[in-house]
């Protein structure tokens, strides 16, 4: 079983230990094979997925421990029994990082993933709790947010290597009244690209910088309307993606597309 857990881009969270408990009484499991394992994707700061019967996670290097969104990597992370599979792959599939590639991942990126993620996430609340009070939006999505219905699940898997709570710094959250079209989260994302100081229409994630994209249009373009609905990708849902910029400057590019698609 592959998952990632929050879900891109609702941030639905998946309960790694239920998963666990549930595939170790499937009858398959009583014979391990690499296919039976449980592989996991995450940001690596902000959970701690192998303390929750994981066996295989998978970290994006080009997100959050990149940063800037100019390097291209990715990690696995497996119990040394794995280890002949995982260079089974590697010699079929390849992928091998360049020696200066991984130098810069292995210095300045992963020592100084901490900094950069404690207050991306700080911004995050701060703007989650500006959008989940503003009269426009239908609903808000952040782990840490009071009456979350999953908040105690983040609580209890959605933490750093000292124990903190580290719900992460990306928001998704949809706008009211808007029927079974897109276009007030078209209409936002695209006076934002055109008029924001501090917001950028992109559809990555984990920058330093904020990033704003209504999923329906952008990342899943390939898929069917009906496939999109079937995976919870709604037509006005729009995710943000915090950065580092002050908190107060991200909120102000907000309010006034904000007030200005309430009238669609």
């Amino acid at each position: 079983m592959y998952f990632e857990t929050p879900v891109n881009p609702t941030l639905q969270l998946i309960d790694i230990t239920a998963i666990r408990f549930m595939l170790d009484g499937h009858p398959r499991a009583q014979t391990p094979r690499p296919h039976h394992r449980r592989p996991h994707i995450c940001t690596p700061y902000c959970q701690r997925p192998l303390e929750h019967g994981t066996d295989i996670i998978i970290h994006s290097l080009t997100k959050d421990i990149g940063g800037f969104g100019t390097d291209m990597g990715g990690a696995v992370i497996a119990s040394k029994d794995l280890h002949g599979l995982l260079m089974l792959y590697r010699k079929d599939f390849g992928g091998v990082l360049s020696s200066k590639s991984a130098w810069d991942f292995l210095v300045y990126e992963w020592p100084t993933l901490a900094t950069p993620l404690v207050n991306q996430q700080r911004n995050a609340m701060k703007i989650a709790s500006f959008l989940q009070l503003y009269p426009y939006v239908a609903r808000m999505s952040y782990p840490d947010l009071e009456g979350s219905p999953q908040r105690t699940l983040a609580l209890k898997q959605m933490v750093d290597e000292h124990g903190r709570f580290a719900p992460g710094s990306a928001l998704y959250f949809t706008l009211k009244k808007n029927g079974a079209n897109n276009q007030k989260a078209e209409a936002l994302v695209n006076y934002l690209a055109e008029h924001s100081c501090t917001v950028i229409r992109a559809v990555s994630l984990g920058q330093i910088k904020t990033l704003i994209e209504n999923p329906y249009l952008m990342t899943p373009a390939a898929l069917t309307e009906a496939e999109k609905r079937t995976k919870g990708i709604e037509p006005g849902g729009i995710r943000l993606s915090i950065g580092l910029e002050d908190w107060r400057d991200i909120t102000g590019d907000l309010k006034c597309p904000l007030d200005q698609v309430r009238q669609l």
